[in-house]
């Protein structure tokens, strides 16, 4: 049986005791993830090494990966994993084709712009997956020098879900590798690497695991990355250098987040707790039937077709109501104890609310409410947007 996730208390402005936050990370945490933290490890302690190991392990057993892969934890945000994947594994004298329809595709770009690595960009709007898989095994028989291909599963942007299992399809028919930042997919969304044929996935402890931020990871076939010694930009980024330490000594190279390990190694007993992934998914799920429902009744509209919106975060469209601010809407949210997220979108006004985290759907119930009473306070008498909102 699923166990149970406290609702957090009341209260608490500003992010601070209490405070839910209904953002992608990051995110609300349990007690027991927070008191994992209350320990000092010594980081060549033959403890920490084995919490270091029990860690990859299971982390490659949400993964399905098998024997053919390997975990390699970086010290840092998301970014720092995503920019160790791409900067460690794409050949120097490779190019990467980047699937691009958010800010973190497009992050992807800045990343291999700076690491100096060739690479181009096949963009879709903001609320469209990418080309369909048809169209990108086009353009891979049309450009043999594409050696790699990289893509967002859950862009957050908007909460859109990219189609992962066709698109690696097309990729593997290729011939090409594929690298995923599943960042705000792992542990959320089930991921069978025994069937889908990726080269790598990075993906970080503050997100779907639940647990604190400031360790990421990638996960990597080893008949690849054993061929990347020297290949890095970056020596803190060098994922290979990372891999040949922990396989030689069970060491990481430099000052390991040993209290955030800690804490992931306790989110990770509540996931498994939680029925594992499958679990998770179905609370996820249930938080953004309850959100989505809930809006729509007042009025709000959301960005996403129903079909493409993955149980992550979802955009809703600002109202056209004059009276509408939205620092306003987001203070006076925060003094009730919820937290959310401004839009990223430039094309057009929004607002995000996060599906994840340590909470259910009694809680996102009450933000319903919430915002119920914020507008009123506000004087806005709908959600509704204007009627030539376009993303366009």
């Amino acid at each position: 049986m699923p166990s149970a996730v406290p609702p957090p208390a009341e209260g608490g402005a500003g992010g601070g005791a209490g405070t839910v936050l209904l953002t992608p990370g990051p995110l609300t945490t349990r007690p027991e993830t927070r008191a994992a933290m209350d320990r000092d490890w010594g980081s060549r302690d033959p403890a920490f090494i084995e919490l270091t190991a029990r860690v990859r392990r299971r982390l490659l057993a949400l993964a399905n990966a098998g024997e053919a892969f390997t975990c390699v934890p970086m010290q840092g945000s998301g970014t720092f994993a995503v920019e160790a994947q791409l900067g460690s594994l794409v050949p120097r004298d490779g190019r990467l084709l980047i699937l691009v329809n958010g800010a973190y595709g497009r992050r992807m770009a800045e990343i291999c712009r700076r690491a100096g690595r060739v690479h181009s960009v096949l963009e879709t709007g903001e609320t469209e997956p990418p080309r369909r898989a048809a169209a990108l095994a086009e353009r891979l028989v049309a450009e043999p020098d594409i050696s790699d291909v990289a893509l967002v599963h859950c862009e957050t942007t908007t909460g859109i879900l990219n189609p992962l299992a066709d698109l690696a399809a097309a990729v593997s028919e290729a011939g090409r590798r594929l690298h995923v930042d599943a960042m705000s997919s792992f542990g959320g969304i089930p991921t069978d690497l025994a069937r889908l044929p990726l080269t790598s996935l990075a993906a970080s402890a503050n997100k779907c695991l639940e647990g604190a931020p400031g360790v990421g990871f990638v996960i990597v076939r080893v008949d690849h990355l054993s061929g990347c010694a020297d290949n890095a930009h970056a020596v803190s980024l060098d994922l290979h250098g990372q891999w040949a330490g922990l396989e030689a000594n069970g060491q990481w190279r430099f000052t390991p987040p040993t209290h955030i390990l800690a804490a992931l190694d306790r989110a990770l007993d509540a996931l498994d707790d939680e029925g594992g992934v499958a679990g998770r998914f179905a609370r996820y799920w249930e938080n953004c039937r309850t959100l989505v429902d809930g809006m729509r009744g007042l009025g709000f509209e959301t960005l996403l077709e129903d079909a493409v919106q993955a149980p992550i975060i979802v955009t809703f469209r600002a109202p056209a109501d004059p009276a509408w601010q939205f620092q306003t809407f987001y203070d006076r949210l925060a003094e009730r104890g919820f937290v959310i997220y401004p839009g990223k979108l430039a094309q057009v006004e929004s607002f995000r609310v996060g599906c994840i985290g340590a909470f259910r759907a009694d809680t996102m119930a009450r933000f319903v409410a919430a915002t119920e009473g914020v507008l009123r306070e506000m004087g806005v008498e709908s959600g509704a947007p204007a009627p030539s909102s376009s993303t366009d």
